[in-house]
This record gives structure tokens, C-alpha cells and sequence, in this order.
């Protein structure tokens, strides 16, 4: 079977070492199709990304840095913003530099078109998949899912409880799991929250009685939200002097799993940013056909329904 990984996740593997030994397995690799990883360590005037391989130099024209680049659709951005990273590619042959010396002709682009047909093509709403976050911007992130794929998460799919940047849960280059909600076209949507636990499971975690961490997330007229995890918050009684982005230590008066409500008191509250953690799955398999968030005996019903999505591709708009 093929496995596909988000770039970065292949240069260290054995296989893939093995294969950048010699000028011979290289051969071997570019007869098999097989690919490699290896870091960009510059990107010409011409956008030809020039590559590492230990025994000789790679080259990656611009027009095989990525699908998209050719046609004019993905930007030179895509293939700049490579250097100092490791990329994928296939290699395609052996050619000349200027000086004479041999290099090795590669494709990013075809590495892609490979992974897209035997692997991202195939995947279906509720699969769990591997990611690693590329950039972030205020309305989501975007996420490397294979060979430098890019896929979307929007801010309101990371958890359940609100934030108002990604950064407050994520950091570029941080290997994460995402659910895949729908497609557009042939670009992947995903979903995150669903993998961090129902309200019940999160509130287990906490008792009556406890004075434990959190995080203000919004202060309204009736009484102040703080988020104990990324994917179960209460409600505190209003408290002057209590801000969004506060850092907290709330008391637990109860906790009240018919109506989904955890009743807090405030002690104290200072600033600090956030610093993203550890993300916590609670989820361990590899398909979610549905995810219930609210308690069953709870009268509000929360819940994902990834089957409703098997039918559904959105008309690709650019």
C-alpha cells in the first residue's frame, strides 16, 4: 500500500536516506516512480528550486514546483516559499549545469499529481487523517495533508470553544489530525474539533470542587465564558475587571450534563498570550462516520454527521 505524507515527514525515514545514497539509487528511484524528500536550499531567479541531495545538486524547474504552477493557477509564491524546507519530488533524469557538473532533474509537480490520484482522490467525509499546518491566517489554517497538498480548516472547525486566532491552538509546521468534511472540487475541507473529545468525556476530566485553569473567551451581561479545554468551556458569574484572553483560575461550583452547563466562580485573573499546547485526541480511529458532542440524555443535539457529506462536492471556485 502507498502511504503519503505532509512534506517533512519522509526526509528522515530510512528508505528514503537509503535512497539518496549513490548515483544508482537514484536510477533506481527514477525507474520506480518513487518519492523522495530532500531539502530546498535555494530558489533561482527563474523560480527553479535547487535541492540537496548530498551526492549531487537537484534542480526543480518552476513549472514542475507544484500542480498549478504551469496553468497559472497556484502562484511562484508556492514554489519561493519551499527554500529551507523539505520538499518531495520524483526524480525524472539527469542533465548538465553550467559547469559542467551532473545534476538530477526533479518534479514536485508530478510527485503531487501522484499522490492526488492515489491518495487524496480516494479519501471520503470522516476520514482521520495526518496534517501538518503550512501558514495561518484569521478566518483558518492551512494544512499540508500529502506531498505539499494544501488543504483548508476553517477558525470555526478547530474546537469547539471559540478562538480568535488559529495561533492560539497551533504553530506553522506543527503536525496535527484533521477530520475530512467535504470537498471542493479536488481541494480537500477538514474539520479538527471533532477529534477532541464530546462534552462528556471533557468534563469527566473535572469534579465539583476543583479551582482549576482556564481561558476567558467572552464576557457578557449575564456572566463570563472560560474555556477549561479547547473543547469544553462554562459559564461564570460576572466578575468587573475581567477581560477576553484572560488567563483564570475558576472555582467549580456544578456541573450539569442534561443541560451541558458548568457553573463557575472566578478567583483570579492576570494577562499572558497564549501559547498553543499539546493538542489532545480523544478520537483514535481512523474513520468518524458521525461525531454527538452533546450528552444523549442533553435536549440540544450537537452533532457531525460525516455521512451527510459522502454525495457532496462543491463546484471548484478560484
Amino acid at each position: 500500500m502507498i502511504e503519503f505524507y505532509p512534506e517533512g515527514q519522509l526526509i528522515d525515514n530510512i528508505k528514503n536516506i537509503n535512497s539518496l545514497t549513490s548515483r544508482e539509487s537514484l536510477e533506481e528511484a527514477c525507474l520506480s516512480r518513487k518519492i523522495l524528500e530532500a531539502r530546498a536550499v535555494v530558489c533561482d531567479s527563474n523560480h527553479n528550486l535547487i535541492v540537496d541531495l548530498g551526492i549531487m545538486k537537484g534542480i526543480i524547474p518552476r513549472e514542475e514546483g507544484a500542480i498549478g504552477i504551469k496553468e497559472g493557477f497556484v502562484r511562484d509564491i508556492a514554489v519561493i516559499s519551499k527554500v529551507n524546507r523539505p520538499v518531495c519530488f520524483t526524480v525524472e533524469g539527469f542533465d548538465k549545469d553550467e559547469l559542467g557538473n551532473e545534476v538530477a532533474v526533479l518534479s514536485r509537480r508530478y510527485a503531487q499529481e501522484i499522490c492526488m490520484e492515489n491518495y487524496v482522490l480516494k479519501l471520503r467525509p470522516g476520514d482521520v487523517i495526518p496534517a501538518k499546518v503550512t501558514h495561518m491566517e484569521s478566518f483558518g489554517v492551512f494544512a499540508d495533508i500529502g506531498c505539499g497538498i494544501v488543504s483548508f480548516l476553517p477558525i470555526d472547525t478547530i474546537s469547539v470553544s471559540r478562538i480568535s486566532h488559529p495561533r492560539e491552538r497551533f504553530h506553522v509546521g506543527m503536525d496535527i489530525k484533521a477530520v475530512v468534511k467535504y470537498f471542493e472540487g479536488t481541494r480537500v475541507h477538514l474539520t479538527h474539533k471533532e477529534l477532541l473529545g464530546t462534552w462528556e468525556e471533557n468534563a469527566e476530566l473535572f469534579s465539583i470542587g476543583e479551582t482549576v485553569g482556564g481561558i476567558v473567551r467572552s464576557v457578557e451581561d449575564y456572566g463570563i465564558f472560560v474555556e477549561l479545554t479547547p473543547n469544553l468551556a462554562g459559564l461564570a458569574e460576572p466578575k468587573e475587571n475581567v477581560f477576553v484572553g484572560n488567563q483564570a483560575s475558576v472555582y467549580i461550583k456544578n456541573i450539569v450534563p442534561d443541560k451541558m452547563k458548568i457553573k463557575l466562580v472566578i478567583i483570579d485573573t492576570f494577562d499572558c498570550l497564549p501559547i498553543p499546547q499539546e493538542v489532545k485526541y480523544f478520537y483514535k480511529e481512523n474513520y468518524m462516520p458521525k461525531f454527538l458532542y452533546s450528552p444523549s440524555r442533553c435536549s440540544k443535539v450537537i452533532e457531525t454527521d460525516f455521512t451527510a457529506f459522502s454525495n457532496v462536492n462543491v463546484p471548484l471556485t478560484h
